[in-house]
C-alpha cells in the first residue's frame, strides 16, 4: 500500500490533512472544514474549545443556529401534522375507530423502524382506549410488506382497520384487494413512491410525490409518530376525554422508540429528526420502556445511551428477530408491561442476535471471495457492486451489503435466490447516490418483482434469471450519479488533538455537540505522529492499543474488525518507536468505567518522513 507523501498527486498534496495521500485503508485524509473563519467565530462565541466550533462549522452550523443546534427542542421543531398529505384523513379515520370500538391491526415491516413504528402506534391507541393487535410478517415466508393473505386474514378474524407502518406505499395488489373485502387500511411509510398510488383511506408519506411537508428525511417511526400526535387532536377536538376517567397520553414517553428507529434506519439526523432523537435519548435515560430496559440490561448498557448504543447494540437486537428468528419478537417486547416476559424476549433477541452474526460472516465471506475474483483484474470496483447466490440466508444480507459497501466504496445489492429461483436483495448507498429511486425505476422499468426504498437502502425482489439485466440497469444509471461523487476516498477529520486531550471534559462537549449520526455525522479526530506502545489481538479480529503523545501522555485504544486488513497490520508492525497518524472517534470507555475514555481507531498511516506502507 502507498504511504502519506505521493510526488504523483500533486494537486491533492496542499489539502490533505498530515500530508496523508492513502492510508493505512487506502485514502486520503482530508479537513471536513474548508473555512476556518466560521469555527473561531462559533468557537469565541459560544466559548468553546476551537474544536468543538469546527465540528459546528463543518457541518453547516451557523451562528444564528447554533444556540438551536446545540440544544435541539420539539417546541420549536415538531410542525404541525396537517402539513403531511392524508394526515388529517387518518387521524379522523383511527379516531372513529377508537371512538367506536373497532378492532384495529397495526401491519409492520419486520425491522427496527418497523418494530419502533407498530410500538408506538400501538401504544399510543392503547393508552386512549383503542382495540389494537400488531402483525409482523415472516420475512421468509410472506416476506416484505402487506400481503393478500395477511390482509385478508386480519379481516376474517374482525378486523376493520389495518394500519402499515414502514411499508405499503408500493403494495397496489394487496391494498386493491383487501379494499374489495371491505377492510379499510391506512398506508404510513417514507420509502419512495410512484406516480400512481395504491388505494387506501389514506396514505401518509412525506416521500410521495404530491406531499409538499418538506419533511421526506424522516423515518416511518417519525411519520407514526406524527400520526399518533393527530390522532390525539383528533380525539381532543370529538371529546373524548372529557367527563371520563380517560387522560390524554404521554407522547413525550414514545419518544425514546421514535429515537431508536430513526437512528437505526440511517436517516439524516438533522431538522425535525435531530430533535425527535435528542428528546428521545433523555427518554431512554430514564429506562421507562420496561422492554427497552431488559435490552439495555443484556446489551450491558450501564452508562448513558447514545446514537452508539442505540445503533449498534439495541437496533441489532431488535433487527435479529426478523432476520433469523420469529418477526414478531422485537415489537412484542417494545410494547410488553410484564417485566418477566420483556427479560425472556430480550433473552431471546440476544442469543438470535449472536446466531445471525455467525450466519452473517459466512455469507460475508462468500460475498467477498466472489466480488474480489471478478474485479481482480480492473483498477475500481463497478458503478454498482452486486452479488447473487443460492441458499444465502436473506435475514442477513442486507447487512452484508453495508459491510460491501464499506469495503468497496459503491453501492451494493446482495441477492440471496431461494429454491424457486426468485432472489430477495437488499441494497446500502453511499452519500451522493439515490439507490431507492434506482430501484424503482428499474420496477417500472419491468425488471423487478418488487422493489423501493430510499437513498441509502433499498429492497427488491428478482427473478434469478433476470438479475444480469439488472445489473446492467442499474450500473448505467448509476454510474452517471457517481460521475458527480469524488472519485478518492477520502476520510473527513474535524481535527487534531493530543492524547492528553482526548479527555472526560472535551468528551462532554463532543456529546453536546451531538446527536450524530447519517447526515450528522460523527466527529473524526487525528492524533499525530503518536507511538503505539502496546498492540495485541482482542476479540473477534479487534486490535487493542495503548498510543502514546510526545509528553508521555498514554490514551486507550481500539481497532474493530481490522485484523486481516491494511489498518491491522500497520497497528501491529507499528509496536514500539515507529510513529504514526492515527485517526478515529472518541467514546466513552464503558470497561474502565468512571470518566475514562477511549479512541476508536479508524484509520492510522505513516509519519511523512518515515517509510511508508508497503
Amino acid at each position: 500500500m502507498a504511504g502519506a507523501a505521493s510526488p504523483s498527486v500533486d494537486t491533492e498534496s496542499q489539502h490533505a490533512f498530515l500530508n496523508v495521500l492513502t492510508s493505512a485503508t487506502g485514502r486520503l485524509w482530508l479537513s471536513r472544514l474548508a473555512d476556518d473563519r466560521t469555527a473561531l467565530t462559533l468557537a469565541q462565541r459560544l466559548g468553546l474549545p476551537e474544536v468543538i466550533g469546527r465540528i459546528l462549522a463543518a457541518r453547516g452550523v451557523s451562528l444564528s443556529e447554533a444556540d438551536a443546534n446545540l440544544s435541539p427542542s420539539l417546541r420549536t421543531s415538531l410542525p404541525d401534522p396537517s402539513v403531511f398529505k392524508d394526515m388529517d384523513a387518518a387521524a379522523e379515520r383511527l379516531a372513529e375507530a377508537v371512538r367506536s370500538g373497532e378492532q384495529i391491526a397495526i401491519f409492520g415491516d419486520y425491522d427496527v423502524d418497523g418494530a419502533t413504528s407498530s410500538a408506538v402506534l400501538s401504544r399510543m391507541l392503547t393508552a386512549v382506549g383503542g382495540q389494537v393487535r400488531i402483525y409482523i410478517p415472516d420475512r421468509i415466508s410472506e416476506g416484505y410488506g402487506p400481503n393478500s393473505k395477511a390482509l385478508l386474514g386480519l379481516g376474517a378474524e374482525g378486523v376493520t382497520l389495518v394500519v402499515t407502518v414502514d411499508c405499503g406505499t408500493l403494495s397496489f395488489e394487496p391494498l386493491r384487494q383487501a379494499a374489495e373485502a371491505g377492510l379499510d387500511v391506512i398506508v404510513v411509510d417514507h420509502h419512495q413512491a410512484e406516480p400512481e398510488l395504491p388505494q387506501a383511506v389514506a396514505l401518509i408519506n412525506p416521500n410521495r410525490l404530491d406531499d409538499q411537508s418538506g419533511h421526506g428525511q424522516l423515518a416511518a417511526v417519525g411519520v407514526a409518530f406524527m400520526l399518533a400526535v393527530a390522532v390525539n387532536r383528533a380525539l381532543r377536538k370529538a371529546g373524548w376525554f372529557e367527563g371520563s376517567a380517560r387522560a390524554e397520553p404521554d407522547l413525550l414517553s414514545l419518544l425514546d422508540l421514535v429515537a431508536l428507529g430513526t437512528v437505526c434506519d440511517v436517516v439524516p439526523l438533522t431538522g425535525l429528526n435531530r430533535a425527535l432523537v435528542a428528546q428521545g435519548i433523555k427518554v431512554l435515560k430514564k429506562r421507562r420502556n420496561i422492554g427497552l430496559a431488559a435490552l439495555m440490561d443484556v446489551a450491558e448498557i450501564d452508562t448513558a445511551p447514545g446514537t452508539y448504543e442505540l445503533g449498534f447494540l439495541l437496533g441489532p437486537r431488535v433487527n435479529a428477530g426478523g432476520r433469523v428468528g420469529r418477526s414478531d419478537l422485537g415489537a412484542r417486547l417494545l410494547t410488553t408491561e410484564n417485566f418477566a416476559e420483556a427479560a425472556e424476549l430480550a433473552a431471546e433477541l440476544d442469543l438470535f442476535n449472536q446466531e445471525r452474526k455467525i450466519i452473517e460472516a459466512g455469507v460475508q465471506e462468500a460475498a467477498i471471495t466472489k466480488l474480489d475474483q471478478r474485479i481482480a483484474n480492473k483498477d475500481t470496483p463497478p458503478p454498482v457492486v452486486l452479488v447473487a447466490e443460492k441458499g444465502w440466508h436473506p435475514g442477513v444480507i442486507g447487512i452484508v451489503a453495508g459491510r460491501l459497501k464499506e469495503r468497496y466504496a459503491r453501492p451494493t445489492i446482495v441477492i440471496a435466490i431461494d429454491e424457486s429461483g426468485i432472489g430477495k436483495g437488499s441494497g446500502r448507498s453511499v452519500p451522493g447516490v439515490d439507490l431507492g429511486a434506482a430501484v424503482v425505476a428499474a420496477h417500472q422499468a419491468g425488471l423487478l418483482i418488487a422493489g423501493g426504498g430510499h437513498a441509502m437502502a433499498a429492497g427488491l425482489t428478482v427473478e434469478a434469471g433476470r438479475i444480469d439485466e439488472l445489473q446492467a440497469f442499474l450500473t448505467e444509471r448509476i454510474a452517471r450519479a457517481l460521475a458527480d461523487v469524488p472519485p478518492v476516498r477520502a476520510l473527513k477529520i474535524d481535527g487534531a488533538i493530543s492524547p492528553g486531550a482526548a479527555s472526560a471534559e472535551l468528551m462532554e462537549l463532543v456529546e453536546q455537540a451531538g446527536p450524530f449520526g447519517a447526515g450528522y455525522s460523527e466527529p473524526v479526530f487525528a492524533l499525530a505522529a503518536v507511538r503505539i506502545a502496546y498492540a495485541d489481538v482482542v476479540g473477534e479480529a479487534h486490535v487493542r492499543c495503548r498510543l502514546v503523545g510526545d509528553d508521555g501522555t498514554k490514551l486507550s485504544a481500539i481497532a474493530f474488525r481490522c485484523l486481516d486488513t491494511g489498518l491491522g497490520e500497520a497497528l501491529l508492525e507499528a509496536r514500539g518507536a515507529t510513529k504514526l497518524h492515527i485517526a478515529g472517534k472518541l467514546r466513552r470507555d464503558k470497561w474502565r468505567g468512571g470518566d475514562a475514555v477511549q479512541f476508536i481507531i479508524e484509520d492510522a498511516a505513516p509519519v511523512v518522513d518515515q517509510p511508508s506502507f508497503t
